[in-house]
């Protein structure tokens, strides 16, 4: 129910308890619940003169136009460069940059040249884009992964990175070895998946001196799982300095080296599965099945 303004006797004590209201940060709204004042010009009339808190102030999106024109106007970018990357109107970045130094005239070659590496920003942005769509769309169409489908996908990634018997040295290991985390956690639930218990496993780092050790082993214990005092002793790879690596800086994290226990039988069906995905397309092939 809206109060009638005659009924406001004591407005001075009313204002009183408005403008502190207001000062403690409190909106229009908030105000007119806790002093029941439901009447909205004597409400305006209680708090004239004190400013609304901040955090009432609605953004407003050309607040980001401005400073983003602002700070390309420094990097000496004229009006028609700023329009054509912001997308507004003149009179606005005049208004917004009027305050600020002219740039400097640029050699006309030299305007060509950076208008010509904006143009090349731009179609590698939308390159990037496309790839990275492309990406996505190709990651949707696998969906989730049946038994089948991780039981063949673990067979083919442990024969394409893991340890292997040799006729000529005799090693029946199950050991993997792979610096992608994504790899690693597939390579896991396959294991768990053919029933290997999680005390089999034994973890290594393998890693390069010149990186960060103890990083590496506080990212790998974390990405399978366990703490790093169960890991073994990292094994330390001496850098060459005739070699140009590539893999260097904050992200290196080295290798990751699991080793199965008692894996000599599980190696043997591995090899087996192998061996029978392969005599598998030769079927396939002969059937007209592929």
């Amino acid at each position: 129910m809206t109060h009638a303004p005659g009924k406001y006797a004591d407005f001075e004590g009313l204002r009183e308890k408005a403008v502190a209201l207001r000062r403690q940060g409190l909106s229009l709204r908030q105000i007119r619940d806790e002093l029941k004042i439901y009447n909205n010009d004597i409400l305006n009339q209680l708090v004239k003169g004190e400013p609304p808190p901040a955090w009432t102030k609605r953004p407003n999106a050309k607040d980001d136009l401005r400073e983003k024109a602002r700070e390309l106007r420094l990097q000496g970018w004229t009006y028609d460069q700023i329009q054509v990357e912001l997308g507004c109107s003149k009179s606005s970045i005049s208004l917004w940059v009027r305050d600020l130094p002219k740039p400097e005239r640029r050699d006309p070659a030299e305007q060509a040249k950076l208008a010509a590496q904006k143009r090349w920003e731009h179609e590698l942005a939308v390159r990037d884009e496309e790839r990275q769509q492309t990406k996505r769309n190709a990651a949707q169409e696998i969906g989730e992964l049946s038994a089948r489908d991780l039981f063949m996908a673990g067979v083919a990634l442990y024969w394409a990175e893991g340890a292997k018997d040799k006729p000529y040295a005799r090693r029946e290991n199950v050991l993997f070895v792979n610096s992608d985390p994504g790899v690693i956690r597939l390579y896991l639930a396959w294991l768990n998946m053919l029933g290997v218990e999680r005390d089999r496993l034994r973890y290594r780092v393998m890693i390069h001196a010149t990186a960060d050790i103890e990083g590496a082993e506080r990212f790998w214990a974390k990405a399978v799982g366990v703490e790093v005092s169960t890991f073994q002793k990292t094994t330390i790879k001496k850098h060459n300095p005739k070699t140009v690596r590539k893999n260097v800086g904050e992200h290196y994290r080295g290798c990751l080296v699991i080793r199965v226990s008692q894996g000599a039988e599980l190696y043997r069906r591995i090899e087996g599965w192998w061996h029978g995905m392969v005599s598998g397309i030769a079927a396939s092939v002969s059937s007209g099945k592929v």
